[in-house]
């Protein structure tokens, strides 16, 4: 079933529309949840509450890019799941690796969300992202939006483990110059 089709389902209020997600993107969103938690019972809670938030959503919301969508509603729960936990001293996966990784890149990491909230940062980030070289992208893009780590980042690529970190690494250096240069 296409994404058009199952968008429909949503608008029509058919309970088929969870299944047919679940079966589409139902190991894309469990991946994205498992990468921020590593615990496989919380992401799949978490992939859950994603099809509850997309049927509460949907309408009037209609999505122009489905997997887009669930990604990012999955990964916004996952968040929110990973924080409850560390209040609670507990967590793990790579979320507190990401974070520690992008902390020099943005100045007063109290104000990160704040900062990554603003339209125009996103957009000048947006701008950012298509400036890089599409492999470059991706590897960062995998690292820091969906937290894969860096052995999974280097088998999809077929890249050493140091490339990877290397790349990264210069990518933050880019991301961190043209913060200080565009006074972020």
């Amino acid at each position: 079933m296409n994404d058009e089709q199952i968008v429909e389902l949503y608008w029509e209020r058919k309970e088929i529309a969870i299944v047919e997600t679940a079966a589409k993107y139902g190991s894309y969103l469990s991946s994205i949840s498992y990468n921020i938690l590593a615990n496989h019972e919380d992401a799949s809670e978490c992939v859950n509450d994603t099809y509850h938030a997309a049927w509460n959503t949907m309408p009037p919301h209609r999505p122009t890019l489905l997997s887009a969508f669930l990604g990012k509603i999955t990964r916004r729960i996952s968040i929110d799941c990973w924080r409850k936990y560390q209040a609670e001293k507990r967590g793990g996966g790579e979320m507190a690796l990401v974070l520690e990784e992008l902390e020099d890149c943005v100045a007063g990491s109290n104000n990160v969300e704040k900062e990554m909230e603003s339209r125009e940062w996103v957009r000048w980030f947006n701008d950012f992202l298509k400036s890089l070289p599409e492999t470059e992208r991706r590897v960062f893009l995998c690292r820091y939006w969906y937290m894969d780590s860096i052995k999974a980042i280097s088998e999809q690529f077929g890249f050493s483990q140091s490339k990877v970190m290397s790349m990264l690494h210069r990518t933050r250096g880019k991301l961190r110059a043209q913060l200080i240069k565009e006074g972020f």
